[in-house]
């Protein structure tokens, strides 16, 4: 069988997707090199999904092409899913089994010997947490857990290509924790992560490359930090006084922009120095107490807000 020679371990190139008169996905195309963590960030309904399963060959697109490690994902679907590990959004265990029975079965299927079936599982089980609850049957289990087992399965195989849709969403604290352990342990260990959310903390905490979608169509690319930087490159200092305070007074001292955040005041600005010291002295000329004063930088989520219009 031929096989693409890849730069990229997932190569999408202008997938569409239309369901009826609805154009889910306009000309998409993705590029996740080897080795890197890469978040799919877009708000509920943009696509995020329906691009994942394209690139894993549940769905087939209307125009464009998938390749995973090289190998066409249409052409050569079984060849392809074997490269990978996909937890998608609503799990895939089997209900009726036990958390250890799930894991072996999934084993099973990629054609692992018992006697490496039966270490995998006692090494996943561990990983994850769930030592303890091997022998029960799964439909006992909370949200949470299940999604672990749900991962437990995908990792069987230390896939090169690890896809995961939205696998924190409704999680507890000490769950989210295991998962996102587990994707950086993954990811240490070898697989490249492909990660839609639209957590964006996660995508932030998580990723070395982010793809933004809005309503179908793919509109920025970039590490966290330069997406950041797309919108707006200033910085800004947010002060807040115990009195109410004018705006005009404050836009007296450089800023080019000044907006009200709740009881705060945001100046922003290229350099933070000077507006720090106006407004310092506007406080003692206007006998002023100052509550609370803090520096910063573009948010991630300012930049997303931005990028998709404010959805």
């Amino acid at each position: 069988m031929y096989r693409k020679p890849y730069m990229d371990i997932i190569e999408a190139d202008n997938l569409s997707k239309s369901f009826g008169s609805f154009k889910a996905v306009h000309d998409a195309s993705i590029a996740v090199k080897e080795g890197e963590i890469f978040g799919f960030l877009g708000p509920n309904g943009a696509g995020k999904t329906t691009i994942i399963r394209m690139l894993t060959g549940v769905l087939t697109p209307d125009a464009g092409s998938a390749h995973i490690c090289g190998i066409d994902i249409k052409r050569h679907p079984l060849e392809a899913k074997l490269k990978m590990g996909i937890i998608p959004e609503n799990g895939t265990v089997y209900s009726d089994l036990t958390a250890e029975q799930n894991i072996l079965w999934t084993a099973k299927f990629y054609g692992m010997d018992s006697i490496s079936r039966k270490k995998r599982a006692e090494e996943i089980l561990a990983i994850l947490g769930l030592t303890e609850r091997r022998n029960d049957i799964v439909r006992t289990f909370s949200k949470g857990m299940r999604q672990r087992i749900s991962i437990a399965c995908a990792i069987v195989p230390s896939p090169p290509v690890l896809f995961l849709d939205e696998p924190t969403g409704g999680l507890d604290v000490f769950s989210r924790r295991l998962v996102l352990d587990t994707i950086r342990r993954m990811n240490k260990e070898g697989s490249t992560i492909f990660l839609t959310t639209h957590n964006i903390e996660e995508a932030n905490e998580l990723c070395t490359v982010i793809s933004v979608i809005d309503k179908g169509r793919i509109v920025a690319t970039g590490s966290p930090e330069r997406l950041k930087k797309t919108f707006d490159t200033a910085k800004y200092v947010e002060i807040a006084f115990e009195q109410p305070v004018k705006k005009e007074w404050l836009e007296t001292g450089g800023a080019f922009r000044v907006e009200n955040h709740g009881d705060k005041w945001r100046l922003y600005t290229d350099d933070p120095d000077p507006a720090v010291k106006f407004l310092a002295a506007l406080a003692e000329r206007e006998h002023l107490k100052i509550i609370s004063v803090a520096t910063s930088s573009p948010t991630l989520e300012e930049a997303f807000v931005h990028l998709t219009g404010g959805a």
